[in-house]
C-alpha cells in the first residue's frame, strides 16, 4: 500500500519580494512557516527562505528555486535533520503549464511554475502532479 502524500500549492506572484505564512503538517507534524521568496538580480535567480514562525527560527536561508523535470528534486532534502529529525517536509517546484519560457524561473515568470510544500517524499516515491 502506498502512503497518501499531502501537499499545499504555495501562492506565487512575479513580485521580486514575497513574504507570507502558511500552516502545514508535513507528515503529521505541525509547522507554522513564514515563507520569503526573493528574486536576486545579480545571479538572476529566485530563492526561498523558510522560518519556523512559531519559534522565530530561520530554518532554510535562500536556497535556489530549481524546477523538477522528470525526477523528484526535493528542495528541502538537505534539511531533513532539522526540528529534531522531523525535518520540514518536502518542497518541489514544477511547471504549472506544459511549456514555460525558461527551464527554471527567471525574472517575471515565476507564476509559470507551482511550488508544492508538504509531506516528506521517501526514496522511490514520485512527485505529485500540481
Amino acid at each position: 500500500m502506498t502512503k497518501q502524500l499531502s501537499y499545499s500549492v504555495l501562492p506565487l506572484t512575479n513580485d521580486p519580494y514575497q513574504v507570507f505564512t502558511v500552516d502545514l503538517s508535513p507528515d503529521g507534524v505541525p509547522l507554522h512557516a513564514k515563507i520569503e521568496i526573493r528574486y536576486l538580480s545579480a545571479p538572476e535567480q529566485w530563492v526561498i527562505s523558510v522560518w519556523d514562525n512559531a519559534a522565530g527560527v530561520l530554518m532554510v536561508n535562500q536556497i535556489p528555486l530549481i524546477c523538477s523535470y522528470g525526477f523528484p528534486l526535493d528542495l528541502l532534502f538537505p534539511f531533513r535533520s532539522l526540528r529534531d529529525g522531523k525535518g520540514l517536509g518536502s518542497m518541489f517546484l514544477i511547471r504549472a503549464t506544459d511549456s514555460t519560457s525558461s527551464a527554471d524561473p527567471a525574472a517575471g515568470n515565476l507564476t509559470e511554475f507551482s511550488l508544492l510544500f508538504g509531506d516528506q517524499l521517501a526514496p522511490g516515491e514520485e512527485v505529485p502532479d500540481g
